[in-house]
């Protein structure tokens, strides 16, 4: 196993480990992508602003192109994060819970 696939997560196993509490979900679409649709209770940071170095996250994207961006610039300052592979496409396409803004049901745009 590379350290690239150490640092990349299924959506079952991401889905896990929010429900177990053992990690924090950190959105890095840009704005009108999350009001679309996101997990909830995923904080909302955009690839593009500063992202917060705290430990056990996992980062969600639209496909998985930006988080892994994502994981690679906070690994480069010493954070450990992973992301989900697919992304929010595969999220949705597993049936779990997406909401819009208003907290009723989302797409991923």
């Amino acid at each position: 196993m590379d350290d690239s696939s150490r640092c990349r997560v299924s959506v079952a196993e991401a889905h896990r480990l929010l429900r177990d509490g053992a990690a924090v979900l950190v959105d890095v679409r840009e704005p009108d992508e999350f009001r679309a649709g996101h997990v909830p209770g995923a904080l909302h940071v955009p690839l593009s602003r500063e992202l917060p170095d705290s430990g056990d996250m996992i980062l969600i994207c639209r496909s998985g192109n930006r988080s892994r961006q994502a994981v690679a610039l906070l690994a480069a300052r010493g954070v450990e994060c992973v992301d989900v592979i697919g992304g929010m496409r595969d999220w949705a396409a597993q049936g779990l819970p997406v909401e819009d803004a208003y907290g009723a049901a989302g797409v991923v745009i």
